[in-house]
C-alpha cells in the first residue's frame, strides 16, 4: 500500500474505504460481509474509513466491526455533521455525541461538514459557535482535525478553503469531472494553501466501469497497456501529487483486493502523454451524446444572477450520458441546496455569459433547454422542502 501524508506528516493510505455502500441484506447491513471486506483492506493497509451521519447504519456497522476486533487504533475514522439539520447553538453536541456513541469511540481522527455548500452556510455555521465547539473539541482530543466535503463549482469551492483554517477537504472528482464541480481548479488551490483533499467519486458511483459506452471499452481493450477501467480511473488520480486519498466504496473481496493491488503500485507522475491521450480519447467517447459542448472553464462566471452555469451543463449532459435520475440529483445538489438558488431559471438573459465564453456557445438558449429538462416537478418539489426545512444550513 502506497501512502501519503495529512497536514500534520501523519500517513494516509491512497486507497481510503467508502462505507456509504456496505451491502444490504433484509433492509440492514450484512455485517458479516462487510466484516469480512473491512479486515481484508486493513490487513492490506488500508487506514482510512469514511462514513457519515447520515449512511443508514454505517457508523454503527463500523463502529462494531472495529471493536469486535480491536482494530480502533489501527485505523482513522472520518465522518461528518448534518449541518443542515442544525438549528440552534448548542445542538452541535447532540449530533457528535450520537455518531460517538455508534462508531464505539472517543474520537473522530477527521471530521467534515458535511455537503457545505456556500460561504454564507458556513457563517450560518459560525453565527451558532461552531468555530468555538470545534476548537474546544479539538483541544480535548475528541476531533483531531476538521475540514468539508462539497460538490458545486470551483469558484464557490476556492472561497471555501479561505474561509477557515481547514485541515483538510473532501471533493468530487474523475477523469470525467476534470473540469467540473470543484476541479482540477479546486484541487490545485487547496492543495496550495497545504490543505489534503480527499477524493469521493473517483468511478461516478461505478459509472465508468459499468455504464461505458462500447467505444470507450474497445479503446481500453486495444491500448498495448493492459488495465481495466477501474484501474485507469484510480491511476489517473493517483497520477496527480496534490490527490491524498481516494476513496472507494467497496462492497466484495475482490473489490478490495483489485483496487489494494493498483493503491500499491501507482505513482504520482507515471502516467505517460499516451496514456493521457488514451483517456481523453475515453472522455470524448462518453461525450459523443452531450447536448452542450461545455469545458467547465468558468470563464462566464460568476453570473450576476449566481446562475453556476457550468454546473448546470454539467448535470444536463450528464442526463445523456449517465442517465435522468442521476442527473437532476447532481442539479438539485449543486444548485438548490443552498439559501440563495443558483439555477438556470434565475437567468434573465443579460448575455454577459456568452461575451466570456471561450466556445462560443449560445449560453442563454441552451440554459433554456437544461431548465425544462432539469427543473420539473421533481426539482419543485425538492427545492421547497430544502426551503421548509432549511436544509442548506
Amino acid at each position: 500500500m502506497n501512502y501519503r501524508k495529512d497536514k500534520y506528516g501523519n500517513p494516509i493510505s491512497i486507497l481510503g474505504f467508502g462505507c456509504m455502500r456496505f451491502t444490504q441484506s433484509g433492509g440492514k447491513i450484512d455485517l458479516d460481509k462487510a466484516e469480512r471486506e473491512i479486515l481484508e483492506a486493513i490487513q492490506s493497509g488500508v487506514n482510512y474509513f469514511d462514513t457519515a451521519y447520515v449512511y443508514p447504519g454505517s457508523e454503527d456497522a463500523l463502529g462494531r466491526i472495529l471493536e469486535k476486533n480491536h482494530l480502533r487504533d489501527q485505523v482513522s475514522i472520518a465522518t461528518k455533521l448534518p449541518h443542515y439539520l442544525l438549528r440552534k447553538p448548542g445542538s452541535f453536541e447532540k449530533y457528535f455525541s450520537e455518531e460517538l456513541k455508534r462508531l464505539r469511540t472517543d474520537r473522530v481522527d477527521y471530521y467534515l461538514m458535511h455537503m457545505l455548500t456556500d460561504v454564507k452556510t458556513w457563517e450560518r455555521l459560525k453565527s451558532l459557535g461552531i468555530v468555538e465547539w470545534l476548537r474546544e473539541k479539538q483541544r480535548s482530543g475528541a476531533i483531531r482535525q476538521v475540514g468539508f466535503s462539497y460538490h458545486g463549482n470551483s469558484e464557490m469551492f476556492c472561497q471555501l478553503v479561505d474561509a477557515y483554517d481547514w485541515d483538510f477537504c473532501q471533493i468530487q472528482y474523475n477523469y470525467m469531472d476534470e473540469h467540473s464541480q470543484a476541479g482540477r481548479r479546486g484541487l490545485q488551490y487547496a492543495a496550495s494553501k497545504q490543505i489534503p483533499v480527499m477524493i469521493m467519486e473517483p468511478l461516478r458511483g461505478g459509472k465508468l466501469v459499468g455504464l461505458l459506452p462500447d467505444e470507450a471499452r474497445q479503446l481500453f481493450a486495444d491500448y498495448p497497456v493492459r488495465r481495466s477501467p477501474a484501474e485507469w480511473a484510480f491511476r489517473w488520480l493517483w497520477n496527480q501529487p496534490e490527490v491524498t486519498c481516494v476513496l472507494s466504496g467497496m462492497n466484495s473481496l475482490d473489490m478490495v483486493r483489485e483496487n489494494v493491488k493498483t493503491a500499491s503500485a501507482a505513482q504520482a507522475g507515471e502516467l505517460t502523454q499516451a496514456d493521457e491521450a488514451l483517456l481523453w480519447s475515453v472522455v470524448q467517447a462518453i461525450n459523443r451524446n452531450i447536448k452542450v459542448g461545455c469545458t467547465g472553464c468558468g470563464y462566464c462566471m460568476p453570473c450576476p444572477k449566481q446562475v453556476d452555469i457550468p454546473g448546470t451543463f454539467a448535470a444536463y449532459n450528464r442526463m445523456f450520458t449517465e442517465g435522468k435520475r442521476r442527473a437532476k440529483i447532481e442539479y438539485i445538489m449543486c444548485t438548490a441546496m443552498r439559501k440563495d438558488s443558483a439555477a438556470a431559471s434565475n437567468c434573465i438573459g443579460c448575455g454577459a455569459c456568452e461575451r466570456h465564453c471561450p466556445q462560443q456557445l449560445p449560453i442563454r438558449e441552451e440554459l433554456k433547454n437544461a431548465r425544462k429538462a432539469l427543473e420539473g416537478p421533481m426539482y419543485a418539489v425538492a427545492r421547497k422542502g430544502i426551503q421548509l426545512l432549511k436544509l442548506y444550513g
